[in-house]
């Protein structure tokens, strides 16, 4: 039987009452195996710094009322984009970069296409050039799945010393 995911919005200035411990407890569900790792658990410190940036949006899947899954992102500002330390050249100096920071789907509902639909929701209705995010260089399949989305690699980059290192994906929104 065909489940049906509905997926709903959310911006800066319109979370819901219980919004970040819905996404923490969707973070710890999903990396349950990897909740040991001290960055992993720091997540609660990224969901503030994200909610609360000009521009957040996040767009969360549910299943009935169960959540199981999240994207979530914001616009950087100019000079800030996490591709400036790579070899990327955005096309006639259009750089308006959005920053897509998590996409995850809980292990129960992976494997059925939730993680692009809640993508593409994410970026459907962006004005910038650009899309960014990081892919742990560790997982070489989520990266080709990224690609399979329109994203290229454009270099690596450590952004916290406990944190992986992560392949810098752009993708245009706009060619």
């Amino acid at each position: 039987m065909t489940r049906m995911i509905d997926l709903r919005h959310y911006g800066q200035g319109s979370l819901p009452e219980g919004f970040k411990q819905m996404l923490i407890d969707v973070h710890a569900d999903a990396y349950a195996d990897a909740m040991d790792n001290e960055f992993n658990q720091r997540f609660p410190w990224f969901v503030d710094h994200w909610s609360g940036m000009d521009g957040f949006t996040c767009v969360v899947a549910f299943d009935s009322d169960e959540p199981t899954g999240f994207a979530y992102g914001a616009p950087l500002q100019p000079g800030r984009e996490w591709w400036r330390s790579t070899v990327f050249e955005p096309n006639n100096g259009y750089t308006a970069t959005y920053a897509v920071s998590e996409v995850m789907v809980r292990p129960r509902w992976r494997k059925q296409g939730i993680s692009e639909r809640l993508h593409e929701a994410l970026l459907k209705e962006r004005s910038e050039d650009l899309a960014v995010l990081l892919v742990d260089v560790m997982h070489p399949k989520v990266q080709d799945l990224y690609e399979t989305w329109g994203y290229e690699k454009a270099g690596e980059q450590q952004p916290f010393a406990d944190s992986p290192v992560y392949a810098v994906m752009v993708k245009r929104l706009h060619p």
